[in-house]
């Protein structure tokens, strides 16, 4: 497989970097916090957890908890759990591409989704998301894209990098073009709960698709990355076993301690998602604020969901030069878009975390410096 260029680029930065303002994550809690939120059982598990192996498809109660809380009439039984989203992905689209087939990703993109069919040998066809378009999905280029052999569309909403969302009539009529030819849909929804649309976020695709796969994620709704827990629901229960097979390849079983943490903390979902939109809400509001400020260099297609955007910036100076005086400079972190393969001026800003004041400031103070 080729270098993970997003994953390059934070080990370089992430750790040494004060001001992060690409993050993709919501702010983060103290293990304590979380324990805080527990009831009397939860505590009780977590007092009296042994530190052994745990079961391959997750801990029953979690898997229940993520059914009833975030896919309305799903059991334990439509949900696998994995060390994190990216095993999800790595273990689900090796369980169902296979050489021969075609495969659909909407483009650009967090790296596996697309590089983990390329290394199966299948033939891809990438559809490029348009900011002439807002971002949103092309669903008459995604028909125009099916093949004979198309077994699978991939598509990830809220977006990561650009926070657009897709709505519920679009979902379905992207449902309706899969269910007709027999495709699975691979819907990565790991930003879901997070953001403030203008209407209703669309259901999970698994909910109203029997071949659909919906990836999600403690990470980034609720701010939980070190958790390192992640889950795939799906009507399919063969499937399922078929990816959890997969998964004996690679971590085999999950953290104990992160699943009781996450059993805690969906348990405590409302308190939870309530404090990170609202450190969304708030960032949004100064980003609105800056970005008018500086007009004459950034504009945007505002974000939807999640909490990260795609910013233009309007310099005849490469974006990669500018993040990289940016960061050697004035500490700060952005991402440039040629991280995603995506060859323009653009780069992503993340305002998920609680210092984005502070982050901004070093930034005008920065343009300042530089005069632009």
């Amino acid at each position: 497989m080729n270098v993970f260029k997003l994953e390059e680029y934070l080990a370089r930065y992430e750790f040494s970097a004060k001001y992060l303002l690409c993050c993709s994550d919501a702010e983060s809690f103290a293990m304590s916090e979380i324990i805080a939120m527990a009831d009397a059982q939860e505590r009780d598990l977590w007092n009296h957890l042994r530190l052994g192996y745990t079961e391959a498809p997750g801990l029953p109660v979690l898997r229940e908890t993520v059914a009833q809380e975030l896919y309305n009439e799903f059991n334990a039984e439509n949900i696998l759990m994995f060390a994190g989203a990216e095993e999800g992905i790595f273990c689900a689209l090796n369980a169902i591409i296979e050489e021969g087939d075609h495969v659909i990703v909407l483009t650009p993109c967090y790296q596996s989704l697309l590089e983990i069919p390329k290394s199966k040998g299948v033939n891809i066809t990438a559809i490029q998301l348009k900011e002439e378009n807002a971002w949103r999905i092309d669903l008459h280029a995604t028909y125009d894209a099916i093949k004979p052999n198309t077994k699978c569309i991939i598509i990830n909403f809220p977006h990561n990098p650009t926070g657009q969302v897709i709505e519920e009539e679009e979902l379905k009529r992207l449902i309706d073009i899969c269910q007709a030819k027999g495709i699975w849909l691979f819907s990565d929804e790991v930003y879901r709960l997070l953001g403030a649309p203008n209407n209703p976020l669309a259901s999970p695709a698994a909910c109203i698709y029997d071949k659909a796969l919906s990836l999600g994620v403690m990470s980034k709704a609720f701010g939980m990355a070190g958790l390192r827990i992640g889950w795939i629901a799906s009507q399919d229960k063969a499937i399922l076993k078929k990816i959890e097979q997969m998964k004996h390849y690679t971590s085999i079983c999950n953290s104990a301690p992160a699943e009781i943490l996450s059993l805690i903390s969906l348990k405590s979902k409302k308190t939870i998602l309530e404090r990170n939109n609202r450190i969304v809400a708030d960032n949004l509001k100064l980003l609105d604020q800056f970005f008018l400020e500086y007009s004459n260099l950034f504009e945007w297609v505002r974000p939807q969901g999640g909490c990260i955007g795609f910013v233009k910036y309007k310099s005849k100076d490469s974006i990669e030069s500018f993040c990289e005086r940016l960061v050697n400079k004035q500490n700060v972190l952005l991402m440039p878009a040629s991280i995603y393969d995506y060859q323009s001026n653009h780069f992503r800003i993340g305002f998920g975390r609680k210092n984005m004041l502070e982050c901004l400031d070093q930034l005008k103070e920065f343009l300042h410096h530089e005069n632009i």
